[in-house]
């Protein structure tokens, strides 16, 4: 192999794969960038990674002299992309190690037998469709915090992505809050539901903020999904699994209402976390008819506070609390200036609704005291 390149796009290439390596020291392949160039010209070098779970596969525009394929740490490979103060490098194999050289510095990179690299998913012959870029990353981006972090239940540690001719939505839940985005969109032009494991979803928004392609193509089956973008094609297992129906635990109606400016609760909520000790707990406070919201913390160690803000109350009086992160989490989606508090009564669940946003719904169970 022999390639020349610019620094700048196989070093964004490679941080980019980097991410994807594995870390297992019974297969140190799975540590390395491979890179696999197929042809002589004017071509590209293909840098591959995967950890078993997940893959990608980022094309890097070269000049070829000379074909060949190599494993190097992906670590290793980075840092000395970072160390070139160069434009242009070159890469070639020479003894079966990597060669780099720029501008009178010249670094060689110890390889790993290649033949060990695992293939990534196979998509050939799968039709896709195409999707916004921009409206699954967002949608990705406004219920993954929602997600478990532990896989023991794993349809509760993954983002669940439900596509419809019209319409995108993306739902997670941990059982104790969830989190539902429907965005409307004119790509997608047939029905597909997908359950991507959250580490993956967070990889996969990590991909669709670097890539500049409006449209992306998505592919998948029963145990893989398939996203390919310009130079780009990410590959990750999905869960195998039915997700909660979450649509019955939404409440159809709410015995008291709050219409309250976002940045007014979320500044609430910042200093009742400062109060609120090592349990986080905030008491909501809710009587209409003498027009009072407000707020409560306290904590042995630090002290207690209570704040009353303006807002627009109708129903029941209700005193209820809730855990402030649970609450505080889904504020910086919400788009609109004015957040919408239905509660359903006494130990049921609030649902957040921003006035003008109809796209976004988040659900919050209150803590039993």
């Amino acid at each position: 192999m022999k390639i020349t390149t610019t620094r700048d796009s196989i070093l964004n290439a490679a941080l980019m794969a980097e991410r994807i390596t594995g870390k297992k020291e019974s297969l140190p392949v799975l540590s390395c960038l491979l890179l696999q160039v197929g042809g002589v010209g004017r071509g590209e070098v293909a840098l591959k990674a995967t950890n078993l779970e997940a893959g990608i596969e980022i094309a890097v525009p070269c000049d070829v002299e000379d074909k060949g394929v190599v494993a190097v740490p992906a670590s290793v490979f980075s840092q000395t992309l970072r160390s070139i103060s160069g434009e242009k490098l070159s890469l070639k194999i020479e003894e079966g190690n990597l060669v780099v050289e720029s501008r009178g510095t010249k670094t060689t990179i110890k390889a790993i037998p290649h033949e060990e690299f695992p293939a990534l998913g196979d998509t050939a012959g799968k039709k896709g469709m195409h999707i916004p870029r921009e409206e699954l990353m967002r949608g990705i981006q406004s219920v993954s915090y929602a997600a478990s972090p532990s896989m023991i239940r794993p349809e509760l540690g993954s983002v669940y992505l439900l596509i419809k001719p019209g319409s995108i939505t993306t739902v997670a839940t941990d059982s104790f809050r969830l989190a539902e985005k429907s965005t409307p969109t004119t790509g997608a032009k047939q029905s597909s539901e997908l359950l991507i494991p959250l580490k993956h979803a967070l990889e996969l928004m990590h991909i669709l903020e670097r890539i500049q392609e409006d449209v992306v193509e998505l592919s998948a089956d029963d145990s893989q999904l398939s996203v390919s973008a310009g130079a780009v094609q990410y590959v990750s297992r999905v869960v195998d699994g039915t997700f909660p129906n979450y649509k019955d635990i939404i409440p159809k109606s709410f015995t008291t209402e709050a219409t309250i400016l976002k940045n007014d609760f979320a500044e609430m909520l910042r200093k009742a976390r400062v109060f609120s000790g090592n349990e986080q707990n905030v008491g909501l406070h809710m009587y209409p008819k003498r027009k009072v919201f407000s707020a409560t913390a306290r904590s042995a160690e630090v002290g207690e506070m209570s704040d009353t803000i303006d807002a627009a109350l109708s129903g029941e009086d209700l005193d209820i609390n809730f855990h402030i992160g649970y609450l505080a989490d889904c504020l910086p989606i919400i788009e609109s200036d004015s957040i919408i508090l239905g509660f359903a009564g006494a130990g049921k669940p609030l649902v957040i609704r921003g006035v003008s946003d109809a796209s976004f719904t988040y659900l919050v169970m209150p803590l039993n005291r």
